[in-house]
């Protein structure tokens, strides 16, 4: 909320005497008695001042309403006003009050400025820097215009813009923590993160209690791929602020991207006994546990995330994927198919799909569950070998080959997809091509090499295989 430093300015608004202690103190007594009709302009503004401080808005208004039956063109008074009625949240009230105010003095800067928050309030942002720039004009550096058009900028995605602003109050006031704060946060958002995290830095030697700035730190350390130290800045978040569950819920993700899973489980169930219905850390505490493999545990959090939120499609993949790994894979595929019905392209799910498919004999869904995968993510080597492998397996030969030729297109030394090449060809009789692939294969995977043994046993001993076999 904006204080009345704004329109209790004695330049603009003159006063001979300062109140006394006793003056102010005979004031509240009178309204202790209930005495309304006090009609002094100086009683008047010492009682404004009261109320407004004790955040009595409307005793306050009732009493700057009088003010202004006694001085009707006072630009301060009108100005009064419009605070006074910005606090109680009737901003449109507000801003004809500003707008008053600038009618009888459009050289005061502050005015200007309160119209910004004003507008800033009614969510005008444009009208909001434009009135908060009409204050720079006539006081360029006025500190508190350029920070609020900082952060008029920031609310409009104009970050470079911002920056300029917190830039210029550091070169007059370099103490100004609330410039620091608002540099970090720009530089965040442009990505520029080590620069954030200086100035968040220089924000913390001056204000070393803010639990936001720490915070904030931990999430741009957090991107820079800096865990441990991400996980110090909200540990000294929560210090200062136990019952911080967003600080809790990510301290748990840098834990998780550690591969600390232990404690990555014990941050997000305290994030869970501060905000019991948070999906998202219902769902990491179940990718924590699936981690950790404690499948019955990740499943029982998938469900309590889906149980929140129906339609979280991320929870029904990971808990059908903790079915695949207890191999329940009909279980699994009917949370891959849920999840495909809210969000169809996911090609990761569609693969899991297709696996399940497969391992369950459904193999036409299998292959088309992997066309969709490919549809999707093309250049995935992996998805266009278990296609044609899956296709090979099946007889398709001719499709088996063009889908692992695509493999190999992408990845030459793919020993698996050479050796299911060579499988193809010598389903289709073309001996010598799968004699090639598989001495390729086994160049690259000596184990492959076994594997052809158990297969062919009878071909492994054969004149024509038996030398690509390395006894």
């Amino acid at each position: 909320m904006p204080s009345f430093d704004h329109f209790d300015d004695d330049d603009q608004y003159p006063r001979p005497n300062r109140r006394s202690d006793d003056d102010v103190q005979k004031f509240r007594e009178q309204l202790r008695n209930g005495e309304k009709d006090i009609n002094s302009t100086e009683a008047l503004e010492e009682i404004i001042q009261f109320y407004f401080e004790h955040e009595q808005f409307e005793e306050a208004l009732s009493f700057t309403e009088r003010l202004l039956s006694f001085e009707p063109y006072s630009a301060d008074a009108w100005q009064r006003k419009g605070m006074i009625l910005n606090n109680l949240v009737r901003h449109d009230e507000a801003l004809d009050c500003f707008d008053q105010a600038l009618a009888m003095n459009p050289a005061d800067a502050d005015i200007f400025v309160n119209r910004g928050i004003t507008l800033d309030n009614l969510n005008r942002m444009d009208e909001a820097v434009e009135s908060l720039e009409r204050a720079l004009e006539l006081e360029p550096m006025h500190e508190e215009a350029l920070f609020l058009k900082g952060v008029a900028l920031e609310k409009q995605d104009r970050f470079e813009e911002a920056l300029a602003c917190f830039r210029r109050i550091l070169t007059v006031n370099p103490e100004n923590c609330d410039a620091w704060y608002e540099l970090g946060y720009c530089h965040d958002f442009l990505d520029q993160l080590e620069e954030s995290v200086k100035c968040y830095d220089e924000h913390l030697n001056r204000d070393p209690f803010n639990t936001n700035a720490w915070y904030n730190r931990g999430i741009v350390l957090n991107r820079i791929g800096r865990f441990a130290q991400a996980i110090e800045s909200y540990e000294l978040a929560l210090a200062i602020k136990e019952d911080f569950p967003a600080a809790h819920y990510n301290m748990g993700n840098a834990h998780a991207n550690l591969g600390q899973l232990q404690e990555a489980v014990k941050a997000y169930k305290k994030t869970l006994e501060l905000e019991p219905t948070d999906v998202p850390a219902w769902h990491n505490l179940g990718n924590a546990y699936e981690g950790l493999g404690r499948y019955k545990d990740a499943i029982e959090s998938f469900t309590m995330a889906l149980f929140h939120d129906d339609s979280h499609y991320e929870s029904y993949f990971g808990r059908g994927c903790s079915y695949d790994a207890l191999d329940e894979p009909k279980k699994a595929l009917a949370d891959y198919i849920r999840a495909l019905n809210i969000f169809n392209e996911y090609p990761e799910l569609w693969y899991a799909r297709a696996d399940a498919e497969y391992n369950l004999g459904r193999y036409q869904d299998c292959l088309s569950s992997y066309r969709m995968v490919l549809k999707l993510d093309p250049n995935n080597t992996e998805a266009w070998y278990d296609y044609g492998d899956t296709l090979q397996e099946l007889g398709h030969t001719e499709e088996a080959i063009d889908a692992l030729d695509r493999c190999l297109a992408l990845t030459s030394s793919f020993a698996p997809a050479l050796y299911s090449k060579g499988k193809a060809f010598l389903l289709s009789g073309r001996k010598q091509q799968a004699l090639v692939c598989f001495k390729h294969a086994f160049a690259l995977d000596s184990g492959l090499s076994k594997a052809f043994e158990a297969e062919y046993p009878s071909l492994a001993i054969s004149r024509d295989f038996s030398h690509l076999i390395k006894k």
